[in-house]
């Protein structure tokens, strides 16, 4: 019964932390529970984690301290299943981040990064190892093939001769007719022919089908959506956008026949992506949940990618994977799809896209660009008169704004600000034609981008040389500055629980 099995994981989990906690021995109780230990307990532990955290804040962080002890003991745990064992230690790794912060406890802040590393590594690893035996497994199959279709070819041969033959022997012997003996010998030579001659049927149909290659008939595609890049962000999510017309434009091109896999990935619990729910639902959709990890703004990018590599590896029937995103880190993630001879293909807004992703992918399905919210443009300033009425005042805002979203370049303007050169180039990496679009207008870049930030909490410093966030540069020289990662291994070694009562139950 689903409810029971359900319960006895659970129960198998809180032994866990248990035995965890009181410092005894976990390794006999994995070695007992090998077949547990799976993808399912992964989900649970996120899920059981999650709602613990959320009831009882208080001993949120003993708690913690506990998930990581045991993720790191799984993580190192010899048997069973290692692919599933690091799921399990990802996931538990993952689940304490937002209560383990760096600006609040940075000491196990940094002893989780390095242990997801080591973990993300680990996992690359073994499907790097899988892919290679399913590639020797494919070429040992394919070799079997052509030996069997030689021989079939060569049998087949030897039947057309007989064949011959026999025509030959039979139109001698009706010339004897009148011989009674040579007509039961016709009777069985005609016998003998016509096996012979449904033998050499047979033959040509199986060699035919032995030679024919296997078809990507049927569901050879898999479609992954960034609905983070899709919405242009999280601050302001942009909504004006059909997954259903992403989905049709995809069904239309030649690569495509039908849709095996479909997965979109975002933090589903911030209620303004309800509006999607019901498409997604309707399209057949797997809404993959991303917990919000505060500033590691590419939890969503990197669970996407392993969900990519997992599948091009265990799936041989999907040839086409569907990138619905403009970020340019799935470049990476396209070449080495191209690796294991798969089909890429991008579907982001035009205005958007990664010029390097656009570059390495056999296919690009433009989205058309959302219209601009009213509450996006600066009315008293871009009036239907003046020069810079087209969008580019709105993309050139956008890309200044998503620089907050990204944990190096927000580190930057909050210390002492990004160098306009560099603000430059990622404006045209950005924007096609930026150049050309600002220039036509008649603005210098300072000028340009003093409009374009006028109002918003990002300003240009005194001596107009770099970007940087308004309320840093109100600090002054006595504003706050990063703590600075230390080096270590990302083993973690068993530390002593503080005196804090944690409640398993």
């Amino acid at each position: 019964m689903p409810n029971e099995a359900a319960n006895q994981k659970q129960t198998f989990l809180i032994d866990l932390l248990r035995a965890t906690y009181q410092n005894q021995e976990v390794y006999p109780i994995l070695q007992h529970n090998l077949s547990k230990l799976n993808d399912n307990l992964a989900l649970m532990l996120r899920k059981w984690v999650s709602d613990r955290f959320a009831k009882e804040p208080a001993i949120a962080i003993n708690l913690a301290r506990v998930i990581i002890k045991l993720s790191s003991i799984i993580q190192e745990f010899e048997q069973g299943n290692p692919a599933s064992n690091l799921e399990i230690a990802i996931a538990g790794y993952e689940t304490v981040l937002p209560i383990v912060t760096h600006e609040a406890f940075p000491k196990e802040w940094d002893i989780v990064q390095q242990a997801l590393v080591t973990a993300y590594q680990q996992h690359q690893q073994i499907l790097s190892r899988t892919i290679g035996e399913l590639r020797e497994q494919t070429f040992q199959s394919q070799t079997q093939i052509n030996t069997l279709t030689e021989q079939l070819q060569k049998e087949l041969q030897q039947a057309k001769l007989q064949v011959n033959d026999l025509k030959i022997v039979i139109t001698q012997l009706q010339q004897k007719k009148d011989n009674s003996e040579s007509r039961t010998e016709i009777t069985s030579l005609i016998a003998e022919f016509q096996e012979l001659k449904q033998r050499q049927i047979r033959v040509e149909q199986f060699t035919t089908t032995a030679n024919v290659s296997p078809k990507t008939e049927q569901f050879n595609t898999a479609i992954f959506y960034d609905i983070e890049n899709l919405t242009m962000g999280r601050s302001n999510p942009n909504l004006n956008f059909s997954l259903k017309e992403i989905q049709t434009n995809l069904k239309n091109t030649t690569l495509v026949n039908k849709i095996a896999i479909q997965c979109a990935y975002a933090d589903w619990s911030d209620s303004r992506l309800k509006r999607l729910k019901n498409e997604i639902q309707e399209l057949g959709i797997e809404a993959i949940q991303i917990f919000d990890y505060s500033h590691k703004r590419n939890a969503a990018d990197m669970q996407l990618a392993i969900d990519v590599m997992e599948l091009a590896q265990s799936r041989p029937t999907l040839q086409v994977f569907v990138i619905v995103s403009g970020d340019g880190a799935f470049a990476a993630l396209a070449k080495k799809l191209h690796e294991y001879g798969k089909t890429v293909i991008g579907c982001a807004y035009e205005v958007q896209i990664n010029r390097i992703l656009k570059s390495v992918c056999d296919r690009f399905i433009p989205i058309p660009a959302p219209q601009a919210k009213i509450e996006d443009i600066p009315i008293n300033e871009v009036t239907s008169e003046s020069p810079l009425n087209d969008d580019i005042l709105v993309l050139t805002n956008q890309v200044l704004q998503d620089l907050k979203k990204n944990f190096e370049q927000l580190n930057q303007l909050k210390q002492g600000g990004i160098l306009l050169p560099q603000i430059h180039q990622i404006l045209r990496d950005n924007i096609p034609n930026f150049d050309q679009k600002r220039e036509n207008n008649g603005y210098k870049l300072t000028n340009f981008l003093n409009k374009v930030i006028e109002g918003t909490d990002i300003c240009l410093s005194s001596d107009n040389n770099k970007l940087i966030l308004r309320e840093t540069l109100n600090l002054g020289s006595n504003g706050s500055s990063n703590r600075t990662l230390n080096g270590g291994s990302a083993y973690l070694k068993p530390r002593v629980l503080t005196t804090n009562s944690v409640n398993l139950s």
